[in-house]
């Protein structure tokens, strides 16, 4: 089994503005670990990602986008295209956040466009999938964890599905202060990647990592990390603040394979 390097992505939502990414980067960029023993990604708001890309030059931090369209120009009022993300030297981009799916009518369909999308223009797609409270009490986790991990790589081959990062984050538990055991969290990303061998083979699927997300934060990380078929976390809140965003960056860097 390949060893897979832990990812602590920041998924900052709509907060900080550009001078706040700045002073952000400003305070941990000398205290994080070596980029070959965790790779640290901060997805900022659109406003912020060009200040975000200059502050961390030099830095072992890795830039992330939330969301693009799937064309590169058009009549598309409000939507950044993966052109304009490369012009900032984005690395990364997370495609189907719950919230987008659950605010903005996002499909599984448009989740795999942009998916296809990103590896057109050399982005790496951090895709989210997973259930919400209603799915889970009526047994359906694993039948909508099935039905967006495949929408999702569909058309991919194993060399793209390789490179992806997908983030299981069970809907119930973003922003609610609740989180999945990490005993739970396991399972369903083992189930995840399962399913990435049946469609993928099963070379390219150890090699996807999967993060767990959903009120991840310094006080529980350990005990998701732990867990072998976890490798790393998108966190939301607890990315905030330098101190804590920290912590959890250095937390998967001691991450045992």
């Amino acid at each position: 089994m390949p060893q897979r390097k832990p990812i602590i992505a920041a998924n900052w939502k709509m907060y900080k503005t550009a001078a706040e990414a700045e002073m952000f980067v400003k305070e941990v960029k000398e205290k994080l670990p070596a980029n070959d023993m965790v790779e640290s990604v901060i997805c900022a708001p659109f406003t912020a990602l060009p200040a975000l890309s200059r502050a961390v030059e030099g830095t072992p931090i890795r830039t992330g986008a939330q969301n693009m369209h799937w064309e590169t120009e058009g009549a598309f009022t409000g939507e950044i295209s993966p052109l304009m993300l490369k012009e900032w030297q984005i690395t990364y981009v997370v495609i189907g956040h719950s919230e987008r799916r659950q605010y903005f009518n996002e499909s599984d369909e448009m989740v795999n466009r942009k998916v296809h999308a990103a590896f057109q223009h050399d982005l790496i797609p951090i895709v989210c999938v997973g259930e919400n409270l209603q799915e889970r009490e009526s047994g359906e986790t694993g039948a909508v964890i099935r039905r967006q991990t495949e929408a999702a790589i569909k058309g991919l081959n194993a060399h793209q599905c390789a490179r992806l990062v997908i983030a299981y984050e069970p809907i119930w538990a973003i922003g609610s202060g609740k989180s999945s055991t990490p005993q739970d969290a396991a399972e369903q990303i083992g189930f995840i990647r399962s399913v990435l061998r049946e469609s993928v083979g099963a070379e390219a699927a150890e090699q996807v990592r999967i993060q767990y997300g959903g009120s991840v934060k310094p006080e529980n990380i350990d005990g998701f990390l732990n867990e072998t078929e976890i490798d790393g976390a998108l966190v939301g809140g607890a990315s905030l603040k330098a101190e804590s965003f920290l912590s959890l960056v250095k937390s998967a860097a001691t991450k045992e394979s």
